[in-house]
C-alpha cells in the first residue's frame, strides 16, 4: 500500500526519476526489515548497495530530492557513524 501511494504521487512528478524510485524502495525495503519502525535511522552505507547506486555524492543528491519533492522527511546526520533519520511520507496514509 505505501509503495502504491508512492507510485501515484511519483508518477505526476516530472522530476522523479529511476534512481529516486529506486532509492525510496531501498528506503521501503529497509524500513520494513526493521519491524516498520519510523522514524528511521539510516546509514548511505547501507542503503547505497540496495538502491544500486555508487556514488556517495549521487546518493546524497537523490535522498535530499526525495525530501524536497515531499516523498520522504529527511534529516541528515553530519556525524560519521550516526545515522540519518528518515521517516517516509505516505506511512501515515497507509494505517502504518
Amino acid at each position: 500500500m505505501l509503495l502504491d501511494l508512492f507510485f501515484q504521487k511519483a508518477s505526476t512528478d516530472a522530476r522523479i526519476s529511476i534512481a529516486h524510485i529506486g532509492l525510496y524502495v531501498a528506503l521501503l525495503q529497509n524500513w520494513k526489515e526493521d519491524e516498520l519502525t519510523a522514524p528511521k535511522l539510516i546509514s548511505a552505507l547501507t542503503i547505497m548497495p540496495k538502491a544500486k547506486i555508487s556514488s556517495t555524492a549521487t546518493y546524497h543528491r537523490l535522498i535530499r530530492e526525495l525530501d524536497e519533492y515531499g516523498f520522504i522527511d529527511y534529516e541528515p546526520s553530519y556525524y560519521k557513524g550516526f545515522g540519518s533519520r528518515v521517516k517516509l511520507k505516505f506511512m501515515n496514509n497507509c494505517g502504518q
